[in-house]
């Protein structure tokens, strides 16, 4: 079936706690290569660049492609940083072709997302929440999509800042396509190690759940 023609969502990111990294050139480089490595993977209107500081955005066709890029870019940038993500679906209006000045419904949207993922993780029972979806005013949601969206991106971002080290980088193996016998010789265990990670982490349902988000039009 074609795809819903809805309008574009903008993606805000940020990397949390950067200004206390002791390593900050590593860091900025550790972030243009995870955008670098998202926006070759990832359908996009606008490609994820950084804006400010340790701040970058982009624009994405329909709303699994945002989400897709918001978890990528996370997984990429771990152990080396945590990040947190901002989504707005709406119109968007560019004031500034050459200075890259964006404005818009869908660009408040995903400022005020990003703003609630600070003010939800400042939780402790909730610290594990790093994305957000709003719709602009006018977009109509009349199936309640954005909250069902939302309770899973709660349950996702849990799952996924509860992973090892190594459990992240089999996630994102798994997102990139690799077999679990290419992830063993990458990880130098056994298959059956990365069999049982796949199952007592959760790696599957992780997986089921950007499967099943990533269609979203």
């Amino acid at each position: 079936m074609p795809r819903v023609q809805r309008s574009p969502v903008v993606l805000i990111g940020d990397v949390v706690s950067s200004r206390q990294s002791k390593d900050r050139r590593g860091l900025h480089r550790a972030l243009e290569a995870a955008l670098s490595d998202t926006n070759a993977r990832v359908e996009h209107v606008e490609p994820l660049e950084i804006t400010v500081g340790d701040e970058f955005q982009g624009i994405y066709p329909h709303l699994g492609a945002a989400l897709d890029a918001a978890l990528r870019t996370r997984l990429a940038l771990r152990p080396e940083a945590e990040s947190r993500y901002g989504l707005g679906r709406g119109t968007t209006t560019t004031l500034d072709k050459d200075r890259g000045i964006k404005d818009g419904p869908a660009w408040w949207a995903a400022r005020e997302a990003i703003v609630e993922v600070e003010r939800t993780a400042g939780r402790a029972a909730l610290g594990h929440v790093h994305t957000a979806y709003r719709l602009a005013e006018g977009e109509d949601d009349d199936s309640g999509t954005a909250l069902a969206v939302e309770a899973a991106l709660h349950c996702q971002d849990h799952m996924v800042g509860s992973l090892s080290e190594r459990s992240g980088r089999l996630l994102k193996g798994l997102l990139d396509g690799m077999t679990q016998r290419e992830l063993a010789v990458a990880e130098d265990i056994t298959p059956s190690a990365v069999s049982q990670r796949v199952r007592a982490d959760g790696l599957a349902v992780i997986m089921r759940c950007h499967d099943l988000l990533k269609d979203l039009p």
